[in-house]
């Protein structure tokens, strides 16, 4: 493994999510009393950490393979890495799109790569990626 990152969502975008969850418990217990809203409060607990896990992305670079979630392309597939700053970043992800492109980003971070795809058989230009290392991902791409 020549690169791992893991991107999780940030605790105060956490937080607010809870605190909209507590707001609902609260109704539910003022309507439908304590047991309702213990339920209800556990629930919402369990799936704000589901809700955690799964918006986590994992990004890793072996020494054949790029990996982003459940996408992966061979390295010898990549062509030219390009180091997204927070403008490029915010102007590739809106205006200067390209619908094919295959998106692994996260709103909460402002940084990432933007990764050339050179397979003739895939209809995809490019892979945009969030990365909050994107120096050190770009590196390890470019390591072939």
């Amino acid at each position: 493994m020549r690169y791992r990152e893991v991107i999780r969502m940030p605790l105060w975008l956490l937080a607010l999510i809870y605190f909209f969850f507590l707001s609902f418990v609260l109704s539910v217990w003022a309507a439908l009393g304590n047991s309702a809203a213990l339920v209800t409060f556990l629930a919402l607990s369990a799936l704000l950490v589901l809700i955690s896990i799964r918006t986590r992305l994992i990004i890793q670079v072996d020494h054949s393979e790029l990996m982003v979630g459940r996408a992966h392309i061979e390295l010898k597939y990549i062509g030219e890495v390009t180091e997204l700053d927070t403008a490029a970043m915010k102007a590739i992800r809106s205006r200067d799109a390209n619908p094919m492109a295959f998106l692994a980003f996260r709103f909460w971070s402002s940084t990432g790569v933007k990764v050339e795809v050179l397979d003739e058989r895939d209809e995809t230009p490019y892979w945009l990626i969030t990365s909050n290392k994107a120096n050190q991902l770009v590196k390890a791409l470019k390591e072939n």
